[in-house]
């Protein structure tokens, strides 16, 4: 299906002053709008072509540059496909997007508006143009991998099985609703309760990721915290590896809370520095160890710094925050006694990475415990794709509600009903809202009417 009439150009690269930059053209009209610029026909499918580039109206030469013809439907969009291989000086691109904006039935594309044709086309499905926007967006390793792997589908596939599994159970229910002559077997019902089950409870299972998808996709929210002069603003700083946090030796410096992002390890970290946990003598450091409290509650994480000057007596105030989300750190490690360097200090039940951020003393073993929780959380079990977005866990949350009601269902016919609605939840993801090959399962299970 084609989403519009209209020919649509854009700059296909990033904005602003490269060696090259790259202008597409998706429409019927494609060809004859790089004919009317260059002056000669389309070139061989998928090969380059060297043109000069000629503005239609008063021929002035604009550029010199490249060409790709991807004749439809075998091209990114499903429409015939035109790409520009420019000189990536503003005034360049500038000039040819406004030299084909003046070729007849040309406008400039709206934003997304090349995957949005590819989906209507059926080149791409929902899951998978998500997934194109992830990976412009990608920052880390992990971001790139879990976006690729989108794309490439398996998302997707695990839905759309899903919804095949759905659409054979509803498929049995209406053949034994509404074709009682036809000798089906009498096991129809729990045959496909069992599924309705076994389903429900892969769907819980994919549903209790602790959101590693999403969390993927912004990144893991980790919050240092301490009391004040433990070195909280000079461990910010050497993760970052530049002065993103004051530090002073004065307590009660860092007033707010100061977000450094991170790429740890390939995964993507937003780093919270906060204010130093005690009681606040005045209220603009009281608002700051609030703010500091809150952040500690909602991160994913946390790296509680404690000051190795002071062992063994611990802050109490950051004692109490420390839970198995805690990575906890003993800075200033060279002032500890000779004996503590020999073993491993526990603190609230957790064990201590002994550092010391001035001399570099256990940041390695540090980077590495912290890198190993940072993908325990992010990275899940099994082979199963993550769940990337709160639409999908919307639409996936409604769907097993519908699975678990469609069990307590007092008649068949209810059953049904809650299926089919249980099919669109999923069917809401990829873009398949329709359930009009029901009856194609139907003739094909139990060869009715044959």
């Amino acid at each position: 299906m084609q989403y519009s009439r209209n020919t649509i150009v854009a700059l296909a690269s990033a904005a602003g002053r490269g060696g090259v930059a790259v202008l597409r053209l998706s429409g019927a009209g494609a060809a004859a709008a790089l004919e009317k610029i260059t002056g000669k026909s389309c070139p061989a499918p998928r090969y380059a072509a060297r043109r000069r580039f000629y503005h239609p109206q008063d021929g002035g030469l604009l550029d010199d540059g490249l060409v790709l013809w991807f004749p439809g439907p075998a091209s990114f969009t499903g429409e015939d496909v035109v790409e520009l291989h420019c000189h990536g000086g503003r005034a360049v691109t500038d000039s040819l997007l406004a030299a084909l904006c003046a070729c007849d039935d040309v406008r400039p594309a709206d934003a997304g508006e090349f995957s949005r044709r590819a989906f209507h086309n059926g080149k791409l499905d929902l899951t998978q143009a998500e997934a194109i926007a992830d990976l412009v967006d990608a920052e880390t390793l992990a971001q790139q991998r879990q976006a690729l792997r989108q794309m490439d589908g398996a998302l997707a596939r695990l839905y759309d099985g899903w919804r095949h599994d759905l659409i054979r159970s509803l498929a049995h229910l209406e053949a034994y609703i509404d074709f009682p002559d036809e000798d089906l077997p009498a096991e129809v019902d729990e045959g496909a309760r069992a599924g309705i089950r076994s389903l429900l409870q892969a769907m819980r299972g994919h549903l209790a990721d602790g959101h590693r998808g999403e969390r993927l996709r912004d990144g893991l929210a980790v919050a240092v915290i301490g009391p004040p002069n433990a070195g909280k603003s000079s461990l910010t700083n050497s993760l970052a590896r530049r002065e993103a946090a004051i530090v002073s030796a004065t307590a009660g410096t860092t007033r707010d809370v100061v977000e450094v992002h991170l790429d740890l390890g390939g995964y993507p970290v937003i780093l919270a520095d906060t204010a130093g946990l005690r009681e606040g003598s005045d209220p603009i450091e009281a608002e700051g160890i609030r703010r500091a409290r809150a952040r500690a509650e909602t991160a994913d994480l946390k790296i509680a710094v404690f000051d190795g000057a002071s062992w063994p007596a611990l802050d109490t105030h950051t004692v109490n925050l420390v839970d198995d989300s805690t990575v906890v750190v003993i800075n200033k490690g060279d002032c500890l006694p000779a004996d503590q360097h020999q073993t491993c200090p526990i603190v609230a039940g957790r064990p201590a990475q002994v550092i010391s951020v001035h001399s570099g003393q256990g940041m390695d073993a540090f980077l590495s415990a912290l890198t190993a929780e940072v993908q325990t959380r992010l990275e899940g079990q099994g082979s199963a794709p993550a769940l990337t977005r709160a639409r999908h866990r919307s639409a996936l949350e409604d769907c097993a509600d519908c699975l678990s009601r469609s069990l307590q269902a007092p008649a068949l016919e209810l059953m049904a009903e809650d299926l089919r609605l249980a099919t669109r939840a999923l069917g809401r993801i990829t873009g398949r809202v329709d359930v009009e090959d029901l009856l194609d399962v139907i003739f094909r299970d139990f060869c009715i009417g044959k």
